[in-house]
């Protein structure tokens, strides 16, 4: 069953999903928006900067991940599908410090939608079938 390959995958996917993200501290991301001559809350507002668990863990960020790696996949995307795009995101989330900033506006749904899409090539999900 894809969940059991999944839980021995996990680790590694979380580790090879953090490490693509774009992150900045509060103090970095201030001193970019004063280079730039910008108010810190005017950078946040147009940048829709918040913090990255909070990013990670929202409705938007699954189901655009979701969406993209649907997109990607030859069959539709399943409950199990769905529940390992969230637990990737809820560990990604929880690996982060806590005063760590991310943006909205970026490429974390095709990050991961494209990790997933690859790990999926080798461990497929199997067809929900239908309970007799």
């Amino acid at each position: 069953m894809a969940t059991e390959t999944f839980a021995h995958g996990h680790t590694e996917l979380v580790a090879q999903f953090v490490s693509q993200l774009s992150t900045r501290t509060l103090n970095r991301f201030a001193e970019e928006s004063r280079l730039d001559g910008e108010s810190l809350k005017d950078a946040v507002d147009r940048y829709e900067i918040d913090y990255a668990w909070h990013i990670l863990g929202s409705d938007r960020m699954r189901e655009a991940s979701v969406a993209v790696l649907e997109a990607g996949l030859p069959q539709s995307v399943t409950d199990e599908h769905r529940d390992i795009v969230a637990a990737i995101l809820r560990s990604a989330a929880e690996k982060l410090a806590p005063d760590v900033l991310m943006s909205f506006d970026n490429d974390v749904p095709e990050q991961l939608g494209r990790l997933l899409q690859a790990w999926f090539e080798g461990h497929p999900v199997p067809a929900v079938e239908a309970a007799c």
